[in-house]
């Protein structure tokens, strides 16, 4: 019968204090030369014992982890200074926003300075971004110094918006190797007159692990939320389609679907159209899960409108990155919130006065500039696993 567990603490301390007992034990009364052998072979098979449990639990602290972030951002009107083919009339130095090289720089700036602090004070090794007018103003993005040392590639496609507004992956070529990327237009039944974003999809290695990143920025609740839901819908069947695709070539890829999808994680297009899980519990093969459904049932938001928060700025994950085998890439819960998304809402990027005190801080307020960042908060998840 095995006796009662006893803690390492205190297996350390009883080796100690017997080492300390042999130390000042007085001799018996036989030659003190062979009582000072004995007493240093005793010595010496304690200190090698110790030596030999301190390593050891040194090598179990020493577990090294890998942790890659992955965000995605709103971007919230990001134009260049240049009348281009697309609706960018607002965004002209003569336009209604006198969108100024000076405004523009400073626009530039802040969204550096904030993806510069979304992973704990650094940048995302992976982001997506939308509203983003052309690939220009993200190779301007990329090389402003408070992301150049990230050295960001860029996976992007003009998309058919009206306005120009595209969606794009933003990547550390350390981390993600990008093996392919492409654009997949969203096609709405009857209505073939909208044209909206397409949904970018980049293939890669994350070490030797396969992902592939979805990135989308869904058509908007304009005319009102239900007479619009058959437009998110659609996009979200094709987001569906794509990653059961995707799937079904490869079992063991991981998913990372990311968006402004213009709807809240319990939204019919959510649960209905892409049939995300909105618990990690019970997840199979084949399940999307959404991390950020816990922060918005608790009351967390990326935008406000009328004083109510919405959470339209998702990321959701296949099955297989949920789960504590660290061998592979899994999702790192939130130890305060028990999450396993988290919203970058720092103070810097948030309404510190007047009537829309605590929202985003954005660019512009009635037409007025007031030199802010975005009016959604930036999203964020961090993998990790064991590195042996």
């Amino acid at each position: 019968m095995q006796g009662d567990p006893i803690s390492f603490g205190k297996f350390v301390r009883l080796i100690c204090t017997a080492s300390s007992t042999v130390r000042r034990a007085k001799p018996l009364p036989y030659d003190r030369a062979e009582h000072n052998i004995k007493d240093l072979r005793v010595m010496r098979k304690i200190t090698l014992s110790l030596f030999l449990i301190f390593t050891l639990v040194g090598v179990a602290h020493a577990q090294r982890y890998a942790k890659v972030s992955v965000g995605f951002y709103n971007l919230e009107n990001l134009f260049d200074t240049e009348d281009g083919p697309n609706n960018d009339a607002e965004y002209l130095p003569q336009g209604a926003n006198k969108w100024t090289p000076e405004r523009y720089a400073q626009k530039l700036d802040n969204m550096a300075s904030a993806i510069s602090q979304i992973a704990a004070g650094k940048a995302p090794d992976i982001l997506g971004v939308c509203e983003i007018e052309n690939r220009q103003v993200l190779e301007d993005l990329v090389v402003h110094p408070k992301l150049f040392r990230y050295g960001y590639q860029i996976a992007h496609f003009d998309s058919p918006d009206l306005r120009g507004i595209d969606c794009a992956l933003l990547y550390r070529p350390s981390v993600l190797k990008v093996e392919s990327q492409q654009a997949h237009p969203v096609r709405i039944p009857g209505e073939p007159h909208i044209k909206t974003r397409d949904v970018l999809v980049v293939d890669g290695l994350v070490g030797e692990e396969r992902f592939s990143f979805l990135v989308a920025h869904w058509p908007s609740r304009a005319g009102g939320e239900q007479i619009s839901l058959g437009r998110r819908m659609a996009a979200a069947l094709l987001m569906r389609s794509l990653s059961d695709s995707l799937t079904t070539v490869d079992p063991e890829r991981k998913l990372i679907l990311m968006g402004d999808l213009n709807d809240d994680p319990t939204s019919p297009s959510l649960i209905e159209g892409l049939r995300t899980k909105n618990s990690p519990e019970g997840l199979v093969a084949g399940d999307l899960f959404n991390p950020m459904a816990k922060l918005y049932l608790d009351g967390y938001g990326t935008l406000a409108y009328r004083d109510v928060w919405n959470l339209f700025d998702n990321i959701i994950t296949s099955a297989n990155l949920v789960g504590e085998d660290l061998s592979t890439f899994k999702l790192q819960q939130d130890n305060q919130t028990k999450a396993y998304g988290r919203i970058f809402n720092a103070a810097f990027l948030t309404q510190q006065s007047g009537q829309f005190k605590g929202y985003p801080l954005r660019t512009f307020s009635y037409g007025q500039f007031q030199n802010g960042y975005s009016d959604h908060y930036p999203v964020l998840v961090y993998l990790v696993k064991e590195v042996h």
